[in-house]
């Protein structure tokens, strides 16, 4: 379903030449699945991310969402998946059902099938009671629930979850990772970055920790646990961190000696 093969970015750097913010990042999510992307702040994760959403494009490498290039094909992978962050905004001057009900406009469905799932929608994730609330007035957990139904109102295969629980409440964030897990059983390929390893352990059925853009380790949480030899993810994602930080030091004063 994605298929991410050494997938590059670098920027120019006035002090040093170039910044590699991806590495040559690889890795595959398939149907009925939450792909975990976990990684500190700078690893690359948001930059991977947006690079498969289409809103950048890669220095190197390749990618493919259902079939369809993200440097060839934008528009098709545009159609084919559904994009929250933390960073999603709503329309002030828009209530919530006119928000869903525009972007699935905007994907072309019509007017008798979008009512439908929108009804469905909206029951769903118990958004009625707030359907004509306008954006400038919602909680934060409203303009949440707003961000997921724009993002599966066409219903697409794919779904990438940026970090979505940040700043949420824990009763919406509860409820958000039930729809996320409601929807890999409905057989949706789903990325889901986070810095919550609770998320992670609870949520994902493989997990890729990366770091300065490179992947560190990937697997299945029991499979990474038994290969660093440490049960708590976090403890495990410290390790692996501080590791390579070892390394990356002991390289640079190599070169400069």
């Amino acid at each position: 379903m994605i298929h991410v093969r050494d997938l590059t970015k670098s920027y120019p750097d006035l002090q040093h030449g170039e910044f590699v913010a991806l590495n040559r990042l690889s890795f595959d999510a398939k149907p009925g699945e939450i792909y975990g992307l976990l990684g500190p702040n700078g690893a690359g994760k948001t930059t991977a991310l947006r690079i498969l959403s289409t809103v950048l494009r890669p220095t190197s490498g390749t990618a493919t969402v259902s079939g369809f290039d993200v440097m060839t094909q934008p528009s098709q992978v545009r159609h084919h998946i559904g994009f929250v962050s933390c960073n999603t905004a709503v329309y002030d001057r828009m209530s919530a059902w006119e928000m869903v009900e525009y972007f699935g406009r905007l994907y072309g469905m019509q007017e008798e099938p979008l009512r439908a799932r929108m009804e469905d929608i909206f029951e769903r994730l118990q958004m009625n009671e707030f359907r004509d609330l306008l954006g400038a007035k919602m909680s934060t957990g409203m303009q949440q629930k707003v961000s997921i139904a724009r993002a599966i109102v066409h219903d697409p295969p794919v779904l990438i979850f940026d970090e979505a629980t940040t700043g949420l409440d824990v009763l919406v964030a509860r409820a958000m990772l039930q729809t996320v897990s409601e929807l890999r059983d409905n057989g949706k390929c789903i990325i889901f970055s986070t810095h919550i390893m609770r998320e992670a352990e609870r949520l994902c059925d493989r997990i890729a920790i990366i770091h300065r853009g490179q992947m560190l380790a990937e697997g299945t949480l029991e499979g990474l646990r038994e290969s660093c030899g440490e049960h708590d993810l976090e403890e495990l994602f410290f390790q692996l961190i501080s590791e390579y930080e070892r390394q990356h030091e002991f390289l640079e004063t190599a070169e400069a000696g």
